[in-house]
């Protein structure tokens, strides 16, 4: 059991992990708070120091960078939990958006609740969320995903597994293997309605809106560039399915009290529950006799 209170209220000296959001495009996403923590800290933690150096440059922000990636993140990772050990204040950033999201900022995370060192958010800009806010799609229920495997078989594979998923789902995908992914989209999962967007918050930012089918023909007739989400719509048969359901679990009576709570009287509490099974409203008189 972990348990994190808030960062003025630790005494133990120790530094922390803040996780900073960045632009995904626009800089002036950025934050007042993470300009600041940015400016404060002792060390940056960067997947690619050159371009984080270029919003730094752009901010007048002279904080020292160092390198945590895919590749040196076992070695770099006990380094900077070995620095806050110490009583720095380390920043976590990626390329764009917020850290920790399909990049290997999660191992780091997890190294520095090991130790029970502070982690604390600074929010910011998000690819995924963005693109599910302007979809047009589900956002009660969702999911992200990220990027599928590469190769079709796996690709299909993971699709499959996604084919029950009653909310809406984010990917992630590059554009060299944009159509060969929605393809495989509307093999797998059918000819269901989703939103591509690319470039968001960019000067070239798009939208694409419509069904698998639609979208994969306007993307056939263009030129395919820029870094792609895509949210796909949940299965939804099944979602109304589970809607018509929900009272499946109760029983009559409880279900009438469901209504009754609504403040709908006996009488229109039960038609209501009558319509709800598909019976008559005598079967549901003479059931609760």
């Amino acid at each position: 059991m972990n348990i994190q209170k808030s960062f003025l209220e630790d005494e133990t000296n120790k530094g922390c992990l803040y996780l900073v959001g960045t632009p995904i495009g626009n800089l002036e996403d950025i934050s007042y708070r993470a300009l600041r923590i940015l400016q404060e800290v002792e060390c940056i933690a960067c997947e690619d120091t050159r371009q984080t150096k270029k919003l730094l440059s752009h901010f007048q922000i002279s904080t020292r960078c160092i390198s945590y990636h895919e590749h040196n993140k076992h070695a770099s990772g006990k380094e900077i939990v070995r620095l806050i050990e110490q009583g720095k204040h380390i920043a976590l950033v990626s390329d764009a958006g917020l850290p920790v999201i399909s990049d290997p900022g999660n191992e780091l995370v997890q190294l520095a609740i090991e130790s029970n060192l502070s982690v604390i958010p600074i929010p910011g800009a998000n690819a995924a969320l963005s693109a599910l806010i302007i979809s047009g799609l589900d956002t009660d229920q969702f999911m992200f995903f990220g990027f599928l495997p590469r190769e079709k078989k796996d690709k299909k594979e993971k699709l499959k597994e996604l084919l029950e998923t009653t909310g809406s789902i984010i990917f992630y995908e590059s554009p060299h293997r944009l159509l060969n992914t929605l393809n495989t989209m509307l093999e797998v999962l059918g000819n269901r309605r989703i939103s591509i967007a690319r470039e968001i918050t960019k000067r070239y930012e798009e939208i694409v809106r419509g069904t698998l089918e639609e979208c994969i023909s306007y993307m056939d007739d263009i030129k395919i560039q820029g870094e792609y989400c895509i949210v796909v719509q949940g299965n939804m048969e099944k979602a109304e399915k589970k809607d018509e359901l929900w009272w499946s679990l109760l029983s009559i009576q409880e279900h009438l009290e469901h209504y009754m709570n609504q403040e709908l009287d006996k009488k229109e509490a039960m038609k209501k529950v009558a319509v709800d099974r598909k019976v008559s409203k005598r079967d549901i008189y003479n059931h609760l006799l």
